[in-house]
């Protein structure tokens, strides 16, 4: 029994030192690919070449930082701030990154969220790159740096959210105004429609006292027909004839003139008349003085 257990213990060690031995051959090969995708990138300025190397590289040994490190630093080169941004954060989660790895890859993280505008973001990249070395100035600074950025960017926000607070206010007005304009077009158009209907009755009114006014064939009942001719005599005898007298040939007498005339005439015989009837009543007149 005792020589199985033996023979077992040394089989497990055999399998610790292959596995052992694997890695370090996947670490060698990684740092081979590591090289490789630096020199294309450093010196030939390859980028899509060395990116196909750091890739193989963290396929070989996923646990190295070094590979994604170097991965987002050509992303960030290449201006593709998101995929530097996860590699940095890959590189920091890294099992067996040290404190110097983890601060190189915080600090670049932040100089990328910095490029995006992302302050908030930076300002805590920057402090957890401080935290695995406090000693860097670099980083200091850059995090002082992106405070002064945020608090400026915080200070535009709240001014664009009240010129937008404001111009939401105005334009609430403008909507109530012409609202309001609406309303009091409706309000005076019902006031015009009343006014028309009341017009209307009116006009029903006047009709039905010209209806009145009338007999059944339209024609002006007989007091009232009599009540306009008195009311032309009436006009006649004040000189204000309704209608225009025709005009009279030149040297003829008008009829007021004519009937003028004949009554002084009628005046004159009546006159003589009187006189002739006088006489008469007097008889002859007695003599009281003699002849000459």
């Amino acid at each position: 029994m005792k020589k199985y257990v033996v023979i077992i213990i040394c089989f497990q060690f055999g399998m610790i030192f292959s596995q052992e031995d694997q890695l370090e051959e996947a670490a060698k090969e990684a740092k081979q690919y590591i090289a490789q995708g630096n020199e294309l990138l450093t010196d030939q300025g390859n980028f899509p070449k060395a990116e196909g190397e750091y890739r193989k590289a963290i396929a070989t040994n996923p646990v190295s930082p070094i590979a994604k490190y170097n991965l987002a630093n050509a992303y960030y080169g290449s201006e593709k701030y998101d995929e530097a941004t996860l590699r940095y954060t890959e590189a920091t989660k890294a099992t067996n990154a040290t404190k110097s790895e983890k601060h190189k890859a915080f600090h670049n993280q932040g100089n990328t969220y910095m490029e995006q505008k992302k302050y908030k973001e930076a300002v805590e990249a920057y402090k957890n790159a401080l935290r695995n070395n406090p000693k860097d100035d670099e980083t200091r600074y850059n995090l002082a740096l992106a405070k002064k950025m945020l608090e400026q960017q915080q200070q535009q926000n709240d001014q664009d959210q009240d010129q937008k607070d404001q111009n939401q206010d105005q334009d609430q007005k403008e909507d109530n105004k012409d609202q309001k304009d609406g309303d009091d077009k409706e309000e005076k158009k019902g006031d015009d429609g009343d006014n028309k209907d009341d017009q209307k009755d009116q006009g029903d009114k006047g009709d039905e006292e010209k209806d009145q006014g009338e007999d059944e064939e339209g024609e002006p009942k007989d007091d009232q027909k009599d009540k306009g001719e008195q009311g032309d005599e009436e006009k006649d005898e004040q000189g204000e004839p309704k209608e225009q007298q025709p005009q009279r040939p030149q040297g003829q007498l008008s009829p007021q003139q004519v009937k003028s005339l004949l009554e002084a005439m009628n005046n004159e015989e009546k006159k003589v008349q009187d006189k002739i009837n006088a006489k008469k009543a007097q008889g002859s007149k007695v003599k009281t003085e003699k002849d000459w």
